[in-house]
Order: structure tokens, then C-alpha cells, then sequence
């Protein structure tokens, strides 16, 4: 395979990811996603900011959190998330160490 041809089809799954993120599955909790997988939207939306950024393109956190979203990031979260249990915002603190870092 070609790397034009392999770039053309890491763009249609990552189109395709997206799609099922945020209109398939928006009820699939970023919590609960970053607990069981280790990443979440937002790490989608700083994976695309930091990939834009190695071309040369800077976004702010919130302009990449707009692209992955489709829409500001506080209107997703009015409209699909929900509110977390003490179970879930443990587990999350343990995930977001072990996969992006100690929270600031």
C-alpha cells in the first residue's frame, strides 16, 4: 500500500471514530471511555491540536475540542454529559495518571 493511499484510509477511520464518538454514541461518557481505554474526545481533540501543531497550524484547546466536538465543547457536555459517581472520578484520577499525566 502506498502512503497516500494508507493516509486516505487513516482519515476515513479516524472520520469514522468521530462519528461514532459523537452521533452514534454520544451517551458513551468521556469518563468512562478514558477509565476503560485510557483516552477520551479531549485526548482526540489534543492528539489533532498537537498533530496540527507538528504542521505548522496552531489551535487553541478550544478551537481542536470544536473540531472533534462539531460544536463548543460546553454545548456537548450541556446536551450529553452526564454526572459522574465517586467510583467513576476515582478511577478516572488513577486513568488520566497512568495515560496523560498528573492533573495540575
Amino acid at each position: 500500500m502506498d502512503d497516500a493511499t494508507r493516509t486516505r484510509i487513516e482519515a476515513a477511520t479516524y472520520r469514522r471514530l468521530i462519528q461514532h464518538l459523537m452521533q452514534d454514541r454520544p451517551d458513551a461518557q468521556n469518563i468512562d471511555l478514558m477509565n476503560l481505554a485510557g483516552f477520551c474526545r479531549n485526548c482526540l481533540s489534543r492528539w489533532y491540536g498537537e498533530a496540527a501543531a507538528a504542521e505548522g497550524i496552531a489551535l487553541s484547546k478550544e478551537q481542536s475540542r470544536e473540531i472533534v466536538y462539531g460544536m463548543p465543547y460546553d454545548d456537548w457536555r450541556a446536551q450529553n454529559q452526564r454526572e459522574a459517581s465517586d467510583a467513576q472520578l476515582a478511577a478516572f484520577e488513577k486513568s488520566f495518571a497512568e495515560n496523560v499525566g498528573k492533573r495540575e
